[in-house]
């Protein structure tokens, strides 16, 4: 994750899937009988074309953009035991008082087909092979291609609590320190494979004003820290220079005027084991959080990944700006500990087109460009 000659780019992960995949993913959602060996085909193409759509716009670190994945999170109740019946869906603070947007946000069609069941039973791994099935669509599609490196995302143990309300252990900390355990296979198969482990953590963000809405802010942080803690013991003996996290404050159009301060999580998020760490950057409620840096050391090893663009606008990002915004976070962190990235993902949940899919890959085209203009200031 660390470039000694110019800025690298990646992005957060999720990215459009072709329509006729969304379509099969669907159907089997909903229960409606799919071909699965038609199913595990079209994903692997689908990969294929996604590897070569980020190669083209000039993405360094590229992945294999979610395309088996219903989400970043809920994914797990398909790979693990322990998941059924139902949740009850969050409130999202920002959202009340305002019920027009609250229709919007969650009338999307995509988040109205979201299944997240709660934990019924004890939670351990159920399929193995689907870890697996991604490891090696990511592979094959790379043949060939010049790219600086891969990574693979995953749920973090905090954001699955997030999705799934927990209905058969006794506590909070129990129910995390199980998910982490059962976890550990898929978090190892990722590095093992010779990829970066993205781990998903909006609940160090997110979970600050949906899943712990009722705590304040010194209570909320001591759950945050267990999040971490439970994070770090499934990935403890993985290089940390294979490791990134990803923070998020929740990827949908609303207010957010309730989201935590990067200010108020920063020291929590550097105490993760991971080097590399994203974060919004980009949009109207965070992109004055650079200033943060100025009184905050970023420690030994670790990796800024600021979002450079945003993932909710259809507006394409000027390069001059992508450069500015790359500029402030390399001369406070150093043009070394700087990867230009993403605010979230295009294609959060199957359906989600928050963002016309020819539009994010002009966004990362003007992300790449944006960057050599960077490192023409940096790098001499």
């Amino acid at each position: 994750m660390r470039s000694t000659d110019r800025f690298l780019t990646t992005h957060t992960g999720s990215l459009p899937r072709p329509d006729d995949l969304t379509k099969m993913m669907f159907a089997k959602a909903e229960g409606v009988p799919v071909d699965a060996g038609a199913l595990a085909a079209r994903q692997k193409s689908a990969v294929g074309e996604i590897v070569e759509r980020q190669v083209m716009a000039g993405v360094d670190m590229v992945n294999d953009g979610e395309m088996s994945k219903p989400s970043y999170a809920t994914y797990v109740k398909d790979r693990l035991t322990g998941f059924g019946g139902s949740t009850k869906r969050p409130v999202y603070q920002d959202l009340i008082g305002f019920p027009g947007m609250e229709k919007r946000v969650f009338g999307d069609p995509g988040r109205a087909r979201r299944s997240a069941p709660g934990c019924n039973g004890p939670i351990a791994l159920k399929d193995p092979g689907a870890v697996e099935a991604d490891i090696a669509n990511l592979k094959a599609a790379l043949a060939g291609k010049n790219v600086a490196d891969a990574f693979i995302s995953a749920a973090s143990p905090g954001v699955i609590s997030l999705f799934f309300g927990n209905d058969y252990y006794k506590t909070h900390e129990e129910y995390l320190f199980a998910i982490s355990e059962a976890m550990k296979f898929e978090y190892k198969a990722i590095v093992d494979a010779g990829f970066i482990l993205q781990l998903d953590c909006p609940d160090l963000g997110m979970g600050r004003h949906i899943q712990f809405a009722d705590l304040d802010l010194p209570a909320f942080r001591k759950k945050a820290q267990l999040h971490v803690e439970a994070m770090n013991a499934a990935i403890a003996g993985l290089p940390p220079d294979r490791m990134r996290i990803h923070l998020c404050w929740g990827n949908y159009d609303g207010p957010h005027h309730c989201d935590v301060p990067l200010a108020d999580i920063i020291d929590i998020a550097f105490t993760a084991r991971p080097n590399g760490v994203s974060f919004e950057a980009a949009n109207p409620r965070h992109a004055h959080e650079w200033k943060l840096f100025e009184t905050v050391k970023v420690p030994d090893g670790k990796v800024l990944i600021p979002g450079v663009l945003e993932s909710k606008s259809n507006f394409i990002e000027h390069p001059e700006l992508v450069c500015q915004r790359i500029e402030r976070y390399a001369k406070l962190a150093g043009r070394e500990n700087v990867v230009a990235g993403g605010d979230c993902g295009y294609g959060t949940w199957v359906g989600q087109a928050a963002v016309d899919p020819d539009v994010v890959w002009a966004k990362l085209a003007a992300m790449a460009e944006g960057a050599r203009l960077a490192t023409k200031l940096f790098w001499k």
